[in-house]
């Protein structure tokens, strides 16, 4: 069996190792991982609403949004991770709007028993991980209630094609399946923590193909932004000018580091 084959085996020891690091981390203690003010702005109040959020690792947005009032739903296949999650949204006196549930993203709707949401809520780093937008797009759709949104903040996959260090390309970006990656120890939130499952599998899909998927499955586009900015810091030349949001320096031409997309699922 190759590395691809076992990409959820491999992905599931990376981020059970990870989750109560990050859980720990200074990164997420001071706020990151949070809902940012671009994801406000597209959604708009939330007070009373119902979200749900597949692949929601230590639960941070979906603590943001319990906190504006809504009542959220977090799933994710690492049970460190949900642990995680129960601890901090507890902390943050959010347990009453608050439901985890230990589950991969492709199982979300048996794992919520069908229920359906006025908004799913996803990204940031989710989609790398999978390798099958359509099916991906599918859950998205049952989850979602009629009239209800899904909404997708995710990082460029520009990004995901070029060198860390330089930013040469070094993958096309229109790969195909997935690639092994024998991944440094710690994790971008932790780079100096000590790790032994470092093996990663991801993916490569292009904003196409994402968007594609969720049209294929019913939703109806209703926004779709690129931006020239990132909440965490890809390359080690970005220049942070607003707290936890990252540019390209002024004398290199800026490109576009993360998008938010907004659809709707008919009534």
């Amino acid at each position: 069996m190759t590395g691809v084959e076992r990409w959820r085996e491999l992905n599931l020891a990376w981020w059970e190792e990870r989750a109560p690091l990050h859980e720990a981390s200074a990164f997420y203690r001071s706020g990151g991982g949070g809902v940012e003010s671009f994801e406000l702005d597209d959604l708009g109040s939330v007070d009373g609403l119902s979200i749900v959020h597949p692949q929601c690792h230590i639960g941070t947005d979906l603590i943001s949004l319990a906190e504006r009032g809504a009542d959220v739903v977090g799933l994710d296949f690492s049970a460190n991770a949900i642990a995680g999650a129960q601890r901090l949204a507890a902390a943050a006196g959010v347990s009453d709007r608050a439901e985890w549930i230990t589950s991969d993203v492709y199982d979300s709707v048996a794992a919520v028993e069908g229920r359906t949401f006025d908004v799913v809520y996803t990204g940031k780093g989710a989609l790398c991980w999978l390798p099958d937008m359509e099916r991906w797009a599918g859950v998205m759709w049952d989850l979602c209630r009629p009239g209800g949104q899904l909404y997708l903040s995710e990082f460029h996959p520009l990004q995901d094609v070029l060198e860390w260090e330089t930013t040469h390309f070094e993958r096309s970006y229109f790969f195909a399946g997935g690639e092994v990656f024998d991944d440094a120890a710690g994790s971008y939130a932790d780079r100096e923590a000590s790790t032994t499952h470092d093996v990663v599998v991801d993916f490569v899909h292009s904003l196409s193909s994402i968007v594609q998927a969720v049209l294929d499955a019913g939703f109806v586009l209703e926004s779709f932004r690129e931006f020239p900015f990132t909440v965490y810091a890809r390359w080690p030349f970005l220049e942070e000018r607003e707290p936890g949001v990252w540019f390209m320096p002024e004398d290199r031409p800026e490109l576009p580091l993360m998008f938010s997309l907004r659809a709707r699922r008919p009534d």
